[in-house]
């Protein structure tokens, strides 16, 4: 074997197969040369590292064909690279074949066969470790506890098997650390001792969160509200598995069920609001009681962190398969979603729904909703015909909509009819209005019709003096400040709101010459 193919093999950099998938070694040379020890090691060591160990698997062919005799440093590597590949059958080979096997060597193939479901194997090796005289450690009693609270086809264990183990630890002197004594926790909540969990809890000095969500669920199982809820305080740093042990338990008490769909509906807007759309899901799909309020928490985050597919769907299922009633925040929650991807026909299809199939009457904040939608997807004429349509007059809201549409896909003279719509119901409750046509004026370059409406809806004429202009443009960024406050005068907010904008369009206008 040429040294630079054997130097391909025993990098784990390159993503090319060393050799031909139908020549494991070069044909001419029968006999591959001994690689080297360090090498070996090194190179096993990277793939074991690596998230495709896979190609490892071939430096161990590469020692077989070349008849080197590996020392149990390789051989122990080579078996933790086989457990990682998921190979169960070359792992035990090489545990069977190792020179001289070790403790570890030991709960390497005890921790992979429980990894891989092979229960009864796992606590076989136990007893074969046991026999061989060396003395189990805390990771092994770890994974003892681990294959105790493991569903499957396992023979039957004792229920007090954690307790067995506990007192051998104790005889044994082994010092605890946090995998331990969480396996020990475990396997107590799992056999019901939720006393003998919470004195192992006690003792821990960093209580990790693991411990603390199975002593809740402990607590919970047994009705022990208090207790769960006490231990839920403490937690520092809380996650959504925690959070779901607390839904659940309160499900199953009696005087707690409301208490656990109010839970779940706060967590889910929490989660969804901060944009971690997977962990609101995970509580949603962990609350064993779900309202109206729930599926609307939960719509709406799909809808505003850009799943409206998601949050179709839902708003579907929540209907045809568990029969409940959309209420008037629902739809709003549903039109949204559809506004976010554009989905006009699905919108105006559910729009109809809410008052064929529901008798939901259509809020202001629905019509307004509609109007986006219709705006978004640049259909700004059938907007404003909806708009008029509207059985009831049109509020700043509905109109505020059709001019944000008109900004975006630059309609000067819808954006011009929905603001003056707007400034005729209050010209002061508006003011970012005045900013968003002006800049739609100003992007179109269109400075006259700009410099009117600054001036028509202030009421008044706003002009200004050359000489405080000037100032304005040489003056520092503070001093502009006090030359607006002086343009101002004592006139009204709207009209204050004018002169800023005004002051400032006529300078980026000046800058621009």
């Amino acid at each position: 074997m040429k040294v630079g193919r054997l130097a391909t093999l025993l990098s784990p950099q390159t993503h090319k197969p060393p050799l031909p998938p139908n020549q494991a070694f070069p044909p001419t040379q029968s006999h591959p040369p001994f690689p080297d020890a360090t090498v070996l090691s090194s190179a096993l060591q990277s793939y074991i590292n690596s998230d495709n160990p896979s190609p490892g698997q071939k430096i161990h062919a590469h020692i077989l064909k070349s008849g080197f005799r590996p020392n149990n440093n390789i051989s122990i590597k080579l078996l933790i690279l086989h457990l990682k590949c998921g190979s169960l059958k070359y792992a035990r080979q090489m545990f069977d074949e190792l020179p001289a096997r070790t403790l570890s060597s030991y709960n390497y193939l005890i921790s992979g066969n429980l990894k891989h479901g092979q229960v009864e194997e796992s606590l076989s090796l136990v007893r074969r470790l046991v026999l061989s005289g060396e003395r189990p450690d805390g990771y092994t009693f770890s994974m003892i506890l681990k294959a105790s609270t493991c569903n499957g086809n396992v023979a039957a264990l004792p229920t007090s098997l954690g307790r067995m183990v506990h007192a051998q630890i104790i005889k044994s002197d082994v010092e605890g650390d946090d995998v331990l004594y969480t396996a020990l926790v475990a396997s107590y909540i799992k056999n019901g001792r939720v006393g003998y969990a919470r004195r192992v809890f006690d003792l821990m000095l960093d209580k990790n969160i693991v411990c603390s969500t199975s002593i809740i669920s402990g607590y919970m199982s047994q009705g022990s509200v208090e207790d769960a809820e006490d231990i839920f305080r403490r937690t520092v740093e809380k996650d959504v598995v925690v959070f779901n042990a607390m839904i659940e338990g309160y499900s199953k008490s009696v005087g707690s069920a409301k208490k656990s769909i109010e839970m779940g509906s706060a967590l889910l807007d929490m989660y969804s609001k901060c944009g971690r759309v997977e962990d609101a899901r995970r509580i949603f799909d962990h609350m064993p009681q779900r309202n109206v309020f729930s599926w609307t928490s939960m719509i709406d985050g799909y809808g505003k962190n850009g799943y409206s597919d998601d949050a179709l769907e839902l708003f579907g299922v929540m209907q045809k398969e568990y029969q409940i009633k959309p209420n008037f925040v629902t739809f709003l929650s549903a039109l949204s979603a559809c506004g976010h991807a554009g989905l006009v026909d699905k919108g105006l299809e559910i729009f109809e729904s809410m008052k064929r199939d529901y008798s939901i009457k259509p809020t202001m904040e629905h019509y307004a909703c509609m109007v986006d939608l219709l705006g978004r997807a640049g259909r700004l004429s059938q907007a404003w015909e909806f708009a008029k349509g509207m059985p009831v007059q049109p509020n700043s809201d509905v109109w505020a909509a059709l001019l944000s549409s008109s900004t975006v896909h630059g309609d000067i003279e819808m954006a011009r009819i929905a603001s003056n719509e707007l400034f005729k119901l209050n010209p002061d409750s508006r003011p970012g209005a005045y900013i968003s046509f002006s800049n739609n004026l100003a992007a179109a370059g269109n400075w006259d019709s700009l410099l009117w409406t600054r001036g028509g809806h202030c009421k008044q004429d706003l002009w200004l003096d050359s000489r405080k202009i000037s100032k304005l443009m040489t003056a520092p960024a503070q001093d502009n400040v006090q030359v607006a406050n002086d343009l101002c005068g004592s006139r009204s907010y709207s009209a204050a709101i004018d002169s800023w904008s005004f002051v400032h369009i006529k300078a980026v206008r000046w800058a621009q010459l």
